[in-house]
């Protein structure tokens, strides 16, 4: 009998290619840069979980010491159980939280989300199943998810983190399913060749198959800028154009479109050349000095670290900010040092840096103008000063998405789109950090405690140098909006 874990029915339910995959092409797997850490997020929030019971037993991560250790367990005086392990027939579950109440035990599958999703239903009835078949008391089955309301006291008390949905009722509803979904996986298990699927909705549905690369090359690859795929929101519209054959924009006529961005990617298709009008010029060149180009980096941990702070809240730990005069420009930065709460250094050092007068200038202002809001709240006493800032935030991605568009953007107005075609020196490219989720992991290792001074050291510079270059792209795009804007079928220098 083939031997079956729960993740492997999972992966079989998903798609039978992928299990196969899995169990005879590993070399194939495409692991995405984020995978660690939504591995070091699930383990984070699991032990938190079993903190909350202190007399509580962890099972080995040796599954054979487990299924010895979780059958003594059972047998003695009954206390909660973590990893809980146990095999029926060849299919292995470990129940994440295994705690005794009044009927014989409640099962608790821990989860990092923030809300009951429909794969998780799945998920604790393949569980249940198995304990059920192993005839154990099971009275309750509930999911411990992340309660996003939660706000931190401190001191390491996190009573009040999870919320315990019960999900009993649509589990045992499921429990018919489950045997159908363990025969389906032992044919695929036992397989001699790669079973043909093709690609579909499965590739990614409730996850990205890490196999897709492989099953479905053409998914990756670039999309032309020619293209109706790169029209942003493009809907009803692009999908009807598809069904028709009409991929191509240079083959397409202007009243085809009604969306005013929509129109200014197909004339930029057609000349070949990038459009900017000349009133995102206009705009910059009324601005008042000084002008602080600023950039944000933030950490928003599923487990809150500091007090105050709320589950996957973006706390500031960063800032870099361009000075500029009529003729000069310079440099300033904060980053926090790691130790603890980054909030108050941060905003303290940002209002003096900011002064009280002159544009402060972002790209998605949305994201700025949250973060100092929160400060504000956090921060009663510096709230008039920050509201300040605010009502001087200038944000030039609007002024991007009405005004200009270059070929090479691909429907994207996003900083790291538009810099390539205005400041193509400004790369990205060979940085140790080169986007916020780099940032993140950056400064997440900068705070744990094993790691060393010299690495330390190391990441402080690579996120200076990551955030320096965020605002002196700010600068070059305004500099470029400020000289070289054209009416619409003028020549763009």
């Amino acid at each position: 009998m083939v031997g079956l874990s729960k993740s492997r029915i999972l992966l079989n339910l998903q798609c039978p290619r992928r299990l196969w995959l899995k169990l005879n092409r590993p070399e194939l797997e495409h692991v995405d840069e984020g995978m660690d850490g939504r591995f070091r997020i699930g383990e984070e929030v699991g032990n938190t979980a079993r903190r909350q019971y202190l007399d509580g037993v962890l099972m080995d991560d040796d599954l054979v010491i487990a299924l010895q250790q979780t059958r003594v367990a059972m047998n003695q005086p009954p206390r909660p159980l973590f990893e809980a392990t146990f095999q029926y027939e060849g299919v292995l579950v470990r129940a994440d939280l295994l705690l005794p109440d009044e009927t014989g035990w409640r099962m608790v599958e821990v989860k990092s989300s923030t809300s009951v999703k429909g794969y998780h239903l799945n998920d604790a009835a393949v569980q249940t199943w198995v304990l059920r078949q192993l005839e154990i008391p099971l009275g309750k089955v509930e999911l411990a998810h992340i309660n996003n309301q939660f706000v931190y006291p401190g001191g390491g008390d996190y009573q009040g983190l999870f919320h315990y949905a019960d999900i009993t009722e649509q589990v045992l509803a499921l429990q018919a399913d489950v045997p159908m979904w363990i025969a389906n996986a032992r044919v695929t298990a036992g397989l001699d060749a790669e079973p043909t699927i093709q690609p579909g909705a499965q590739c990614t549905n409730p996850f990205e198959c890490s196999f897709r690369h492989y099953c479905d090359p053409s998914a990756f690859e670039p999309i032309p800028p020619h293209s109706v795929r790169i029209l942003p929101y493009g809907g009803n519209l692009v999908e009807k154009l598809l069904s028709d054959g009409k991929e191509d924009l240079r083959e397409l006529s202007e009243d085809i479109f009604s969306n005013s961005r929509h129109q200014r990617i197909w004339r930029t298709i057609q000349q070949g050349r990038a459009e900017l009008a000349p009133e995102a010029g206009e705009t910059i060149r009324q601005l008042d000095w000084p002008r602080y180009y600023i950039d944000f980096e933030t950490l928003n941990p599923a487990i809150p670290l500091w007090a105050g702070t709320r589950p996957y809240q973006q706390v500031p730990f960063q800032w870099s900010c361009h000075i500029e005069t009529k003729d000069n420009l310079k440099h300033t930065a904060f980053l926090a040092d790691g130790l603890d709460d980054p909030r108050r250094s941060f905003i303290e050092s940002l209002l003096d840096t900011v002064g009280n007068e002159g544009p402060v200038i972002v790209y998605n202002a949305s994201f700025e103008s949250c973060r100092l809001q929160e400060c504000a709240e956090a921060f009663p006493d510096l709230a008039e000063r920050i509201e300040s800032v605010i009502d001087r935030i200038f944000d030039l991605l609007p002024l991007s998405h009405d005004h200009y568009y270059h070929p090479d953007m691909l429907g994207s107005w996003s900083i790291k789109a538009v810099l390539p075609t205005i400041a193509p020196e400004l790369s990205y490219e060979g940085m140790t950090v080169a986007h916020g989720g780099a940032a993140q992991d950056a400064f997440a290792e900068i705070m744990m405690p094993e790691t060393n001074e010299e690495r330390r050291s190391e990441l402080r510079q690579a996120l200076l140098d990551y955030c320096e270059r965020d605002t002196l792209a700010m600068v070059r795009i305004a500099d470029f909006f400020a000289h070289h804007g054209q009416p619409v079928g003028g020549t763009l220098c």
